[in-house]
């Protein structure tokens, strides 16, 4: 089975795909990581990206950003056409509509905290604004820890200047590749609590892509792929009907 899965037009789009497919490999050897993706991701909305393993959910995440590129289809960024850029171009949009969270938490160790945070505008040439540096760094829960080396901060915590350095530049949407796959449960709850709060109180737009159901919870949105194509999705989510949904997803992958 599939699913389109689209963003009501009163609302804006800060990302989408549109009948995206990728593929690997030529001959007998080829496989089809994406097989006709159309999807959209509202702005202001956190959405998780859930699928067994092999589904495509980190493929997806990839072409969206720039990272990958296309066999067909197109994605976008709000307007910009990003399947059509140039690599100067992409290099561009990335400094300034996108932000990334990734599971490593790739922070330089000779910078502080804020130091780190502050990198992107570095390397772009562009200055902060006080106010929404301040308003990041209130969000985040660090501003006591601004002048600490990550050496000197706890995972979550360092993972916490990570969303804060992807927020900081303002980006039309954020990217999170299972962002606390190497945290314990305690520093987990703390970097999904604050990446809940930037949606809900910086009007912040994330896209994550998660394999656990209770991070999954976190969102308002979860949609759901399997062999590449999306199936199903949830609002509201809660960690149960989460797990119930890939339990099910997991025993069709078996069954095929």
């Amino acid at each position: 089975m599939t699913a389109t899965i689209s963003a009501s037009t009163k609302q804006q789009v800060a990302a989408r795909a549109v009948g995206v497919k990728k593929l690997y490999g030529e001959g007998e050897a080829q496989v089809a990581a994406l097989r006709g993706v159309d999807v959209e991701f509202v702005a202001g909305e956190f959405t998780a990206i859930m699928g067994p393993s092999g589904s495509g959910k980190s493929t997806l995440m990839h072409t969206l950003a720039g990272l990958d590129t296309l066999t067909e289809g197109e994605v976008f960024i709000g307007d910009a056409k990003v399947s059509s850029m140039t690599d100067k171009q992409l290099t561009k949009l990335r400094r300034q509509q996108i932000g990334f969270i990734f599971q490593q938490f790739n922070l330089l160790p000779t910078l502080t905290a804020e130091e780190n945070i502050l990198l992107p505008l570095a390397i772009a040439g562009r200055k902060p604004s006080k106010d929404w540096l301040d308003r990041v760094v209130d969000t985040v829960g660090l501003a006591e820890r601004l002048h600490h080396r990550p050496g000197e901060l706890s995972g979550g915590q360092q993972q916490r200047v990570a969303c804060a350095r992807a927020l900081v530049s303002q980006p039309e949407v954020i990217f999170a590749d299972e962002p606390t796959g190497n945290l314990d449960s305690t520093s987990s709850a703390e970097v999904l609590d604050f990446l809940r709060d930037s949606v809900r109180t910086l009007g912040q737009t994330i896209v994550m892509v998660t394999h656990d159901p209770r991070a999954a919870s976190y969102s308002d949105r979860v949609v759901f792929l399997a062999d590449g194509q999306i199936v199903d999705e949830l609002r509201e989510p809660d960690a149960d009907s989460v797990l119930d949904k890939m339990r099910l997803l997991d025993n069709l992958a078996r069954v095929a």
